[in-house]
């Protein structure tokens, strides 16, 4: 198996630059939220804390209904039966693990967008399966047994992207999908940070939309994380949802191998889910820094690009990415280069908003 450099390692002499700056270091390079978890989630972890016995690898009951419940609420998707939802330890493990879970390995072909999240690629290679970064279905060329995708990975809120897709567009890709017998797996831990105007509760459309499905789930499976919109990161707390067949068969492979989600994080899971107060709030923090780190960036002579939804903005001026990236870190910021998630972003940094009010402050003021 042959994996490549984890690729925030390159990034070291960089950081080390920016940290020299006298004001100190502005890291804007992960997305990893620094707010505190919700005091309503810390709760139910701690009173769930006395937990001697090992917690169940489906979920209990009320957690599974609670997601069904959450997609209905949140995603627009009301017919999410929940015999079809899995907890996750993070949504990372699953993409990672996904193409193994699914039974994949040598010959089969997993795809997924040309600038996208490495761990994609990382879950082929995992599987022994052929990763093949792809721009449009019709980018694939004309369709053999052995070329055909066995796994089709959409990610909307993308990252690094930011982009949205639309409800045609991902019919377009289920219909297509369905035709050739291709398992779609979207990844939407972003979608309820749509900053689009009018945005609000299934502004963003789930892979499982009736609008998406024509009412079915076959073959779809839709990925989720609270890391970004209760700052759960910590908790690794996340799930996987769509059809019921296509779970069990990951749940009879994850109780063999013991990956379960601790018992007080599925009740933290679940306070989470029947709160929405506290990622609005969330929201609210994120959009103010964005206004005023997406002003700071232009005025320091960068383009916004596409940066609809999610905790970044997909940033350029027209170079190199890691020329980006040391113009930044002689301001003390350091940023993500493009390149890391693929080379079509060659020419693109990603700047995240997962920084205190204090640091975005910092930032704005060096690149003003």
């Amino acid at each position: 198996m042959q994996l490549p450099d984890f690729p925030w390692d390159s990034l070291a002499p960089f950081k080390e630059r920016a940290s020299a700056h006298v004001g100190g270091l502005v890291d804007l390079s992960v997305g990893t939220p620094v707010d505190p978890t919700p005091e309503v989630v810390q709760r139910a972890l701690c009173a769930a804390a006395d937990a001697p016995g090992y917690p169940q690898t489906w979920g209990t009951a009320p957690l599974r209904e609670a997601v069904a419940g959450w997609f209905a609420r949140r995603r627009g998707v009301p017919d999410l039966d929940p015999d079809g939802v899995l907890p996750t330890v993070g949504s990372k493990e699953l993409v990672a693990w996904l193409p193994t879970l699914l039974g994949l390995g040598a010959g089969d072909v997993v795809a997924f967008p040309e600038v996208a999240y490495p761990t994609y690629d990382v879950g082929a290679r995992i599987a022994g399966a052929s990763p093949l970064p792809m721009r449009s279905l019709t980018g694939l060329g004309p369709l053999t047994t052995a070329g055909t995708p066995k796994l089709l990975w959409v990610n909307s809120p993308s990252n690094p992207t930011g982009q949205v897709l639309g409800v045609e567009h991902l019919k377009k890709l289920v219909d297509w999908a369905r035709e050739h017998g291709v398992v779609v797996a979207s990844d939407e831990c972003y979608a309820e940070l749509d900053w689009r105007e009018g945005a609000g509760p299934g502004s963003v459309p789930s892979i499982l939309d009736p609008r998406v499905t024509g009412g079915s789930h076959e073959g779809l499976l839709a990925v989720y994380s609270l890391s970004k919109q209760s700052n759960l990161a910590g908790y690794r707390a996340a799930f996987v949802a769509g059809d019921v067949t296509l779970v069990r068969a990951l749940l009879e492979v994850r109780k063999h191998a013991g990956m379960i989600v601790p018992w007080p994080v599925q009740q933290a899971v679940l306070a989470a889910l029947t709160d929405d107060e506290h990622v609005a709030a969330q929201k609210e923090r994120y959009r103010l820094r964005r206004d005023r780190l997406r002003a700071a960036l232009e005025g320091f002579g960068l383009r916004v690009d596409h940066s609809e939804a999610g905790l970044y903005l997909w940033s350029t001026r027209g170079q190199d990415c890691w020329e980006t990236v040391a113009a930044l870190a002689d301001r003390g910021i350091l940023v993500a280069p493009g390149s890391f998630y693929g080379s079509a972003g060659a020419q693109h940094v990603r700047v995240a908003l997962t920084a205190t009010d204090e640091r975005i402050d910092a930032a704005v003021a060096r690149l003003g």
